[in-house]
């Protein structure tokens, strides 16, 4: 079964988001289908802000580290592509094919003065289309996963704007889109309808349960930066633990219970 074969399951496809190679091996180990990195993850390891502001090339080698060590499916976060064009987008996603990966997700808002904020609908589905039509003349297979931030960026006509947008990016050649900060199971219902492209949702506090996500016309689970971030807030407490406390004892609970 293909990528793209695996959004058409009898349950969602839950993507297991990761960030290094070590992060892959582990979601291999747990039986996932699929890896997805997460950029804010990739950033905050590396010492960037999330919003692109880490080099297209540094991104280029932490795929490769992980491409190295999982032959999982992997879809890339691309944030808004890392190029002002449609060419330099294009340009990045063939080296990423050419690595194996069998996707991206590319999303309709940037960060600009560290505030993120939506693009211009008409543009981006234009650029989008450039893209696509690029990828597809030249022979390279990538599942393009279209990102709206509608909803995470808390439009007031979120539900409208989505389904505006959503309709744009799959007459310009979306393969599938995905909605960060959708929770309402009515609205999930009503988009994925409405769409008919694989719906994608993001771990989120209020998401409903997988099985009840699949009923409402999900396809595709993401974790976003959340799993690193919980691991992030458990390290610091770890580091905070072992300088308070003067010992390492904490570190071997696990092996003197076996």
């Amino acid at each position: 079964m293909n990528f793209a074969e695996l959004h058409s399951q009898n349950e969602p496809l839950l993507v297991a988001n990761v960030w290094d190679a070590v992060s892959a091996i582990s979601a291999q180990n747990a039986d996932y289908q699929a890896l997805g990195t997460s950029s804010a993850a990739i950033a905050a390891t590396l010492g960037y802000e999330d919003g692109q502001s880490m080099p297209f090339d540094e991104l280029l080698y932490i795929v490769t580290r992980i491409r190295s060590v999982s032959n999982l499916p992997l879809s890339v976060d691309m944030e808004a592509g890392y190029g002002d064009s449609a060419e330099e987008i294009t340009t990045h996603l063939k080296r990423l094919a050419l690595l194996g990966v069998s996707g991206v997700n590319l999303e309709d808002s940037r960060v600009v003065n560290h505030v993120r904020q939506l693009d211009d609908a008409s543009d981006f589905s234009c650029t989008l289309r450039a893209v696509c039509d690029a990828l597809k003349c030249e022979g390279y297979d990538l599942f393009l996963n279209v990102r709206t931030d509608t909803y995470l960026l808390g439009h007031e006509r979120a539900f409208q704007e989505t389904l505006k947008r959503g309709q744009l990016y799959k007459d310009a050649g979306a393969d599938g889109l995905f909605v960060p900060g959708l929770t309402s199971e009515q609205d999930i219902s009503l988009i994925a309808d409405a769409i008919g492209l694989p719906l994608n949702v993001m771990c989120m506090p209020d998401l409903p349960p997988f099985s009840r996500l699949k009923r409402a016309g999900v396809s595709r689970i993401s974790m976003g930066n959340f799993v690193h971030s919980a691991l992030q807030s458990t390290l610091n407490d770890l580091l905070k633990t072992i300088r308070s406390h003067q010992t390492f004892e904490g570190l071997f609970v696990n092996e003197s219970s076996r």
